[in-house]
C-alpha cells in the first residue's frame, strides 16, 4: 500500500513479476525520489536508500535515455545493513519529459519520467514570454503526459484575465491556471489537475516562483528560493537537483533546476498538438508540402491576412518546425555515420599535413 501512494499501479507490479521471474536475485520494487549529479536516492517499501546503478545495467545502456531518472520505478538490490543498494533494472516507462542536450546536436536528456501531469510554469511578470510558452508545450506533448499551463506572480499582474485569455488561444484544449504562490490564489486549481496518486513536474526557467510554490503546496519551507535580478527579471539558480514531494492530498510533484535552454527532442507529434489550431488550418491548402510561404491557395497564410492567425504564432511554428527537422536529420543513423566520416577525413587531413610539414622542416 506505501508503493501504491508514489503511484505504483498494476502495469508497474505486473512488469516486476515478470522481471522477478526471470531472475534470481532477491530484487525489491522501488523509485527515483531525488537525483542530483548522478547520484540517486530510492524509496522502497520499507526504506530510502542511495543507490547506484549496476556495472551491467551501464554497459547495456544504449545511451543516457536508459539510464535510471527521478521518476523511475526501478528493481534493486538493498543492502542489510549500510551502504549503498544496487540499482539492476528500469521498468518500463509510462511516459518520459525529455529536451535536446544543451550545447548538443544529437543527445537528448531526460528531465523526468513516468508522468502524469507536466506543469509549464511561466511568470506573469517581465519575464512572461508566449513563444517560450508555445516551445514548453511541444516539449510537454512529447512526453506522453497532459500538459498545463501555469500563469505564476498572479499577484503582479493587474491583467490577469486578459494574460490568461493569450495563453488559452495558444494553448488549444490545454488547462490554463492563474496563480499566486505567495497568497495561496490558484493553488486548489493546481491540486485538481494532480489528483493523489498522479504525478506532476514542474518545467519552467528560473525566478518562475516553482520552488515558492512547491513550499506553498507543501505547507513547509522545504525548499530555498531566491528573488530575481530586479533588472531584468531573470531568477537565479537556487534547486541544484530534482526531487519528488508527497504533497498532503496525495498528488506526487517533480521539481528540479530551472533550464534556461529548452531544445526539440522527439518526432512532430508534440509539434502537431501544440499547434493543432495551425495544423487544421493547413489541412486547407491547395498544396499538401505547402511550407505557408508564397505557396498560393495557402490557407494558413490566408488565415494570417484576415487576422484568424496571428503572424507572430505562424512566425514561431515555422521556427520550432525547422528546428525539430534539423536535429532530426542531425540525429538519424545516416547523419551520424557521415558526421563520423566527416571527422576521421578531418583527422586523417590533419594527420598528412603534420607529416607533410615535418618533412618540409
Amino acid at each position: 500500500m506505501f508503493l501504491e501512494s508514489l503511484g505504483w499501479g498494476p502495469s508497474h507490479a505486473h512488469a516486476f513479476s515478470v522481471l522477478l521471474s526471470q531472475s534470481s536475485l532477491p530484487l525489491v520494487p522501488g523509485r527515483v525520489v531525488r537525483q542530483e549529479r548522478g547520484l540517486l536516492t530510492v524509496q522502497t517499501s520499507e526504506r530510502v536508500c542511495l543507490a547506484r546503478p549496476t556495472g551491467r545495467l551501464l554497459h547495456h545502456a544504449l545511451s543516457a535515455e536508459a539510464l535510471p531518472t527521478i521518476g523511475d520505478w526501478v528493481a534493486l538490490m538493498v543492502p542489510s545493513g549500510e551502504g549503498e543498494a544496487l540499482l539492476h533494472e528500469v521498468l518500463p516507462r509510462q511516459s518520459v519529459l525529455m529536451r535536446r542536450e544543451a550545447g548538443s546536436e544529437r543527445e537528448g536528456q531526460v528531465i523526468a519520467a513516468n508522468l502524469d501531469v507536466v506543469f509549464l510554469v511561466a511568470g506573469l511578470d517581465g519575464n512572461f514570454n508566449p513563444r517560450r510558452i508555445e516551445r514548453a508545450l511541444t516539449v510537454a506533448w512529447n512526453s506522453g503526459a497532459a500538459p498545463v499551463v501555469v500563469l505564476s506572480k498572479a499577484d503582479l499582474q493587474p491583467e490577469v484575465s486578459e494574460r490568461v485569455e493569450e495563453v488559452e488561444a495558444l494553448a488549444p484544449g490545454v488547462p490554463v491556471l492563474a496563480l499566486s504562490a505567495r497568497t495561496g490564489e490558484g493553488l486548489e486549481a493546481l491540486k485538481a489537475e494532480l489528483p493523489a496518486g498522479k504525478t506532476g513536474v514542474l518545467l519552467g526557467s528560473s525566478g518562475v516562483g516553482k520552488s515558492t510554490l512547491v513550499n506553498q503546496l507543501l505547507g513547509a519551507e522545504r525548499l530555498a528560493t531566491q528573488e530575481v535580478r530586479p533588472e531584468d527579471d531573470k531568477g537565479r539558480h537556487t534547486t541544484t537537483h530534482r526531487e519528488l514531494f508527497v504533497l498532503p492530498h496525495g498528488g506526487l510533484l517533480i521539481d528540479g533546476p530551472g533550464m534556461r535552454e529548452l531544445g526539440l527532442w522527439g518526432d512532430e507529434e508534440g509539434l502537431e498538438h501544440a499547434f493543432s489550431d495551425v495544423v487544421e488550418l493547413a489541412e486547407g491548402c491547395r498544396f499538401r508540402d505547402c511550407g505557408h510561404q508564397r505557396e498560393p491557395g495557402c490557407a494558413v497564410r490566408g488565415a494570417v491576412e484576415a487576422g484568424a492567425l496571428t503572424p507572430e504564432r505562424l512566425e514561431s511554428f515555422d521556427k520550432l518546425r525547422r528546428e525539430q527537422a534539423y536535429h532530426a536529420r542531425q540525429a538519424s543513423p545516416l547523419a551520424q555515420r557521415e558526421q563520423r566520416r566527416h571527422e576521421r577525413t578531418q583527422t586523417l587531413a590533419g594527420w598528412e599535413y603534420s607529416r607533410a610539414k615535418r618533412r618540409g622542416n
